[in-house]
């Protein structure tokens, strides 16, 4: 359950973010659909004013509409986005470039892992960069394979694994380097939905068990509802905002089909309904 009195982790105020046609590809997913949001209206805001605090060890879900800015928003946190204005620290720090303490897995693990190295060779090259010796990388490399269900698996290529397979390395190279917190864009969104519901329960075990601060971002409710402590929710941009902060009030794990679940899933759909509404579209 959700620890209001945990430390927090990351602090957002007064956050916005104008839209840049250069770097389209990082405030949204699709470029196209930036291109209809924002025609004739370049000089707007992506986010405008967000204001958030995220508890260290919370599993954290930002859930919206797509195109919305979550995955801006996330970019900003890891990173590889500059805000336009208000403030994001991590422990009391500005956030102003990517850093170890934060580990990212992509939707798309075709694009973020090397096709030419095995799954133990993706899992240790964050390591190596790091210049960690070849007999603790090894080591520390096969305990992050295990923990995401690959062992046994050390030395095939991407090309011999399954989608979910794939996503399992992103998370396991992500682990290994021992991240503070880890950042996933909708990591599991290109999956069918049995690989989906898998990977979903591996991950509530990982975070588990090394108590790491997830931020998660999804516009599948279900999804955010099955897998959050808290859930964020956007309204649609431009001036996307936080509109709704909702507290899930089940332990783990959760089943989606109970009466109580249902009836919340359906409350919080609500409210993302109203989030969408409030910039007069109605796109999902």
């Amino acid at each position: 359950m959700y620890n209001s009195n945990a430390k927090t982790k990351i602090a957002i105020r007064h956050l916005s973010k104008r839209y840049d046609v250069e770097k389209k590809n990082l405030l949204f997913s699709k470029n196209i659909e930036a291109d209809r949001i924002f025609n004739g209206n370049e000089n707007g805001y992506v986010l405008k004013d967000v204001n958030l605090e995220i508890k260290e060890g919370e599993f954290h879900i930002f859930l919206g509409a797509s195109g919305c800015g979550k995955s801006t928003l996330l970019n900003i946190l890891a990173g590889f986005l500059a805000k336009s204005d208000g403030e994001v620290l991590l422990d009391g720090a500005p956030i102003t470039k990517p850093g170890p303490e934060r580990g990212v897995v992509f939707q798309n693990a075709d694009s973020a892992i090397f096709p030419w190295l095995t799954v133990q060779g993706n899992v240790e090259y964050g390591l190596k960069m790091q210049g960690v010796k070849k007999e603790e990388r090894r080591r520390i490399a096969g305990d992050a394979i295990a923990l995401v269900g690959l062992a046994g698996h050390e030395k095939k290529h991407p090309s011999e694994l399954s989608g979910g397979m794939k996503q399992r390395v992103q998370i396991a190279r992500s682990i290994a380097s021992d991240p503070k917190i880890l950042i996933m864009d909708e990591p599991f969104g290109a999956l069918d939905a049995q690989t989906r519901k898998i990977l979903q329960d591996e991950l509530i075990n990982i975070w588990k068990k090394t108590s790491k601060t997830i931020l998660f971002v999804t516009h599948d409710l279900q999804e955010a509802v099955y897998l959050g402590e808290r859930i964020s929710i956007f309204s649609a941009a431009p001036n996307a905002n936080i509109t709704k902060e909702v507290e899930v009030p089940f332990d783990y794990p959760r089943n989606p089909n109970k009466p109580d679940v249902s009836e919340f899933t359906r409350e919080v759909h609500e409210h993302l309904e109203r989030a969408i509404n409030a910039n007069n579209t109605n796109q999902l």
